[in-house]
């Protein structure tokens, strides 16, 4: 594997609409998005997670397990503000649904992979301080529909 250092490398969209049911954006859909990589100041959550199912039976002590249902974790991106609110809020209030987009290895077509996320937006929070950073703004999600991984990036 080729290591890298995903900033400068890693982009990340919004995306107010795909068509397809299998979440394959298309070039055109992409270009109608926007590209927030620069704005953003941390990332949590954003995995797909297997929920495990304990299968214990009268023959053993040892306790099988099958795998059950799979999940998000609770995610948000922070973002940085503008002096006059002319940043996230304007494409991201709370309500919007659409598609979050990471693209960890860069827009590479065809050969790069993306990840796809059916989202909607839950809050829209300020994150006031008094100590040495930037004002920012952390935008909750609740994803909606099973993400699609490793989705082959359009030319």
């Amino acid at each position: 594997s080729t290591r890298f250092f995903q900033p400068e490398v890693s982009k990340v969209f919004f995306l107010p609409t795909i068509a397809s049911a299998v979440l394959a954006a298309t070039r055109p859909e992409i270009t109608a998005g926007t590209d927030v990589s620069g704005e953003i100041a941390d990332l949590s959550g954003w995995q797909v997670r297997g929920n495990m199912i304990p299968c214990p039976d009268l023959g053993t002590k040892f306790v099988p397990q099958i795998g059950g249902r799979t999940q998000a974790e609770q995610s948000s991106i922070t973002f940085y503000a503008d002096k006059t609110a002319n940043d996230v809020r304007t494409v991201m209030p709370r309500g919007q649904v659409g598609y979050i987009v990471f693209m960890d290895g860069g827009d590479v077509p065809t050969t790069g992979k993306m990840d796809v996320f059916p989202v909607e937006v839950t809050a829209v929070g300020k994150a006031r301080s008094t100590g040495e950073q930037a004002f920012q703004i952390t935008v909750d999600f609740a994803i909606t529909k099973a993400p699609a991984e490793n989705v082959a990036i359009p030319a």
